[in-house]
């Protein structure tokens, strides 16, 4: 059950999880405003947020909005950043 594990546990879930569901919308969001020919999401915003754990999210919304697909930084950058983040996390999560 979720409510026994330690706190930071459950931290570093919840901050994952709002990460992840971040990482999606700003994919969603930029790729309607794409089609609206409107301001967009800089490409480096879309980067940090998967950087900063949101990178599950990003790769998701990469796939089921159709959106940043041919560039290579995202194709291959978002997975990346994906594996490290599941490394860190067994790291910390090893520690207690």
């Amino acid at each position: 059950m979720v409510t026994q594990l330690p706190w930071i546990y459950r931290a570093v879930m919840l901050y994952l999880a709002v990460m992840t569901l971040a990482g999606f919308l700003s994919m969603g969001w930029d790729k309607l405003m794409a089609k609206k020919g409107r301001w967009r999401v800089p490409e480096r915003t879309l980067l940090l947020i998967a950087a900063l754990g949101g990178s599950l999210g990003s790769i998701l919304g990469m796939e089921v909005f159709h959106h940043k697909t041919r560039h290579k930084k995202f194709s291959w950058g978002l997975p990346a950043i994906f594996l490290l983040q599941c490394v860190l996390v067994a790291l910390v999560f090893s520690q207690f």
